[in-house]
């Protein structure tokens, strides 16, 4: 087996890959990425059993099919450490691979393809195509909401809901709620799962931010992302995911508009001073004026900071955590934003001002407590 690649293009490969690997492995074999080549085409595979990605690159130069399974580490630190160059790989029967690259020569071990795990053939799947640009903001928009609780594992995940007329991606993890929806028409399908984070990460940092389609297989138990030369795979979080238009307030007649700069700046500063354990800040909210407070008793810190609005509704003080707020509004790239309340102890909705008429997003923030 024996084929000749350029080194930049094998790093950003590998690297893409990188994120499938594990600290540690349950077996050995998945600390290696696996080389396989057919022809003209050399498909590189990472694997966690849980989480399977995979890339093909076009070869100019190669000779002898075969596969073999390269130390992942090592790989990566080599093609680091190499400029633009091609890189001639010679792999013999015995799975010993001999790099020449330049003036040098280097010699590594490989192991047995046949002890990779392979994926499963997948039956009975429905697909359906979207623009890479929608997954990635809707990826951007609701992972960040995404829970930590191994005992609710549905959270963990984001739930992806598929209609005929719209795609929905929801995440919360009880104190924050994101509800990311988008219109489309190209869809005869209607199918729900839910997706771990791992594999959305690498979705996030893959994925191209523009009109590239985005072929989506789903079986009862998995998911399959098929875009440029890009495969992933990965097992889909088991369970029912909980009721969240319940959750979701109906009524909010006191609705504040600012701009989303603005307020994401004045929380900046005023949560530094904020109690380290519960991050609470309280907004009062008087006439078209917004005012911010925050205070650390522990330390005597405190700090207050005021900011202009419009605001359609009752004078209010509400509480929220700061931390959840500043995700929030970082993660929105409206110039405005509406804050929808009811009353202090019913949570409130953030809502952006958006132009783009197929887009509706929705985030939801549970209330603290205010101290008297």
């Amino acid at each position: 087996m024996r084929f000749i690649v350029n080194s930049i293009s094998l790093l950003k490969s590998v690297q893409a890959l990188g994120g499938v690997l594990n600290a540690k492995n349950t077996l050995p074999i998945l600390d290696n990425f696996l080389f396989e080549l057919k022809g003209q085409t050399l498909s590189i595979t990472a694997s966690d059993l849980e989480t399977i990605m995979s890339v093909s690159l076009d070869l100019e130069m190669a000779e002898d099919d075969g596969q073999v399974a390269i130390p992942a580490r090592l790989l990566l630190e080599m093609l680091k450490a190499f400029p633009n160059i091609p890189i001639t790989f010679t792999i013999d029967m015995d799975n010993k691979i001999e790099l020449a690259a330049g003036d040098g020569k280097y010699n590594l071990s490989g192991f047995n393809a046949d002890e990779f795990p392979k994926v499963s053939e997948l039956v009975d799947q429905v697909s359906v195509e979207f623009e890479s640009g929608i997954l990635v903001s809707a990826i951007n928009k609701t992972l960040f909401a995404t829970g930590n609780d191994e005992l609710r594992p549905v959270m963990a995940g984001v739930f992806c809901d598929i209609h005929e007329d719209n795609i929905t991606f929801v995440a919360t993890d009880a104190h924050k709620l994101v509800r990311y929806r988008h219109v489309h028409d190209n869809s005869d399908v209607q199918i729900s799962f839910i997706l771990p984070k791992k594999p959305l990460n690498l979705l996030k940092n893959t994925l191209p931010n523009d009109e590239t389609k985005v072929k989506i297989e789903y079986t009862e138990k998995n998911a399959i992302f098929n875009f440029e030369n890009f495969s992933l795979v990965c097992k889909l979080v088991d369970g029912r995911y909980p009721n969240y238009e319940a959750v979701i307030p109906k009524e909010n007649p006191n609705v504040l508009t600012v701009n989303r700069q603005a307020i994401l700046s004045v929380i900046r500063r005023v949560s530094i001073f904020s109690n380290k354990s519960t991050h609470q800040i309280r907004l009062r909210i008087v006439g078209q004026e917004l005012q911010l407070f925050a205070e650390d008793l522990d330390y005597s810190n405190a700090a207050q900071e005021r900011i202009s609005c419009h605001y359609d509704g009752e004078d209010m003080d509400i509480g929220f955590n700061s931390r959840f707020l500043l995700e929030m509004l970082t993660n929105l790239d409206s110039d405005e934003v509406s804050l929808h309340l009811s009353q202090p102890n019913r949570a409130g909705l953030i809502i952006p001002n958006s132009n783009d008429e197929r887009e509706d997003i929705l985030m939801l923030i549970m209330p603290v407590m205010l101290n008297s």
